[in-house]
């Protein structure tokens, strides 16, 4: 299952059933699950640990050093879950001293070109067009989809089932559920379509959607709105995911319907 042309450093631990292609390269403290595949000309650094049944495209390169200054070395890793597609010239970056890790959920597919710098944490069943760009120290929910040449500032976060149009720069936070767009980018809606290909029922779509109507559509300040929707809306999981998001965000939110340039 290993091409004699592919480099695979002997200390590395590599599991059943793994192929690996020509002119792949492995470095020494890595760890690949059964079922992976790795295309040529793939470099797999020091500190990466790929999940099982992963596919790992021709010219990626998976737990590069980090591209900051302040990085001394130390040992640290750049995880990726069970199932996740990376497509081709993908780079991620490993962790550093900051959380020591960079963390790629499950079931993802990260498309080419794209990179995705030290210590980002990625949720599970997330999509990534092409060349999507990440910072360093970036959180993504789970079934976040961010569409093609999308870059994040550092220390950003994306809420889980969030949808982000092509070509946005995203310098402040996106609350779950929500379409994101335009520039600067601002609330252009939830992200029904998403959600009902998820499961979601109409009951609850329309629970998001009236949250953040108050939040985004009315024109409240954000401390106003969060305590009329904690007035006028029964506790769920949905509404108080919302409001710990937005009251724990230390970068604010991004801008209301109507309010952007």
């Amino acid at each position: 299952m290993i091409q004699p042309l592919a480099y695979i450093h002997p200390q590395a631990k590599i599991a059943d059933n793994v192929v690996i292609e020509p002119f792949a390269v492995i470095h020494k403290d890595v760890e690949i699950g059964e079922g992976t595949w790795i295309g040529s000309n793939v470099v797999i650094m020091d500190g990466a640990r790929i999940g099982k049944n992963c596919r790992v495209f021709p010219g990626s390169v998976i737990s590069g050093v980090p591209q900051d200054l302040k990085f001394a070395g130390e040992v640290t890793t750049a995880e990726i879950g069970d199932n996740t597609t990376i497509r081709e010239c993908v780079t991620i970056n490993r962790g550093t001293k900051d959380k020591w890790k960079t963390v790629i959920g499950s079931n993802c597919l990260i498309q080419a070109y794209s990179h995705i710098a030290h210590d980002c944490e990625v949720g599970d069943y997330c999509i990534f067009s092409n060349s999507t760009t990440l910072a360093g120290h970036i959180t993504i929910g789970n079934y976040v989809v961010l569409a093609g040449l999308v870059a994040i500032h550092q220390f950003v976060k994306v809420g889980a089932h969030a949808f982000v149009t092509g070509g946005s720069l995203v310098r402040k936070d996106v609350p779950p559920y929500v379409k994101a767009a335009r520039e600067p980018l601002s609330y252009a809606g939830i992200n029904s379509v998403g959600l009902r290909r998820r499961g979601f029922s109409s009951e609850k779509i329309n629970e998001i959607q009236e949250i953040y109507r108050v939040l985004f559509v009315k024109h409240n300040n954000v401390t106003k709105a969060l305590d009329m929707i904690e007035a006028e809306f029964k506790p769920t999981e949905i509404r108080d995911e919302i409001v710990d998001f937005i009251r724990n965000s230390n970068r604010g939110v991004m801008k209301g319907f109507g309010s952007g340039s």
